[in-house]
């Protein structure tokens, strides 16, 4: 019984019940990282917010997520026989921005989707809260199946300007 309680005893000195658990040797030491995930921006995150699209109305809304991803929509007005003056939402299957480099392509609806490949530029607004602060440069191409599984594709060159952002509130 004494050698079994010798033995236990040094298993404890040796092997902490801490050390069971590896991932906790990651953990921030108490006296590090005392700045809070939530002020620190993540790059590209800056360009996330609602911009015009093709007709007064219509917006994109782009949110630039961890490692580039890209999630947003496309809210717009249908064209089509049965939504005809509809507001259309379509939301996009992919996105991606690689620095200033911007990519998406929407789900289809009532068979048409838009691809756009383009960049995020500094628009003509003074400060992030002003229209045009950031826009949208590049190619859209509308992409239109037909009841005979034709796709027509009409490619144009686009300018979307990011709508104005509402000012944080002021600091006492």
């Amino acid at each position: 019984m004494k050698m079994l309680s010798a033995i236990l005893a040094v298993a404890f000195v040796a092997f902490p019940l801490d050390s069971a658990h590896p991932q906790d040797s990651k953990a921030v030491p108490p006296s590090e990282g005392k700045t809070s995930v939530a002020h620190v921006a993540k790059p590209g995150t800056e360009y996330s917010g609602m911009y015009s699209f093709l007709k007064d109305g219509e917006f994109v809304q782009i949110t630039v997520e961890d490692e580039g991803r890209v999630t947003g929509f496309i809210s717009r007005y249908g064209e089509g026989g049965s939504d005809n003056g509809t507001f259309l939402d379509q939301f996009f299957r992919s996105g991606k921005l690689e620095g200033s480099k911007l990519s998406f392509t929407t789900a289809a609806v009532h068979g048409v989707w838009f691809d756009f490949k383009g960049t995020v530029e500094r628009g003509d607004g003074k400060n992030p809260s002003d229209e045009s602060y950031y826009v949208l440069k590049g190619t859209l191409a509308e992409n239109v199946n037909d009841a005979a599984k034709n796709v027509t594709t009409h490619s144009s060159d686009v300018v979307f300007k990011r709508f104005p952002q509402e000012a944080p509130p002021a600091r006492n």
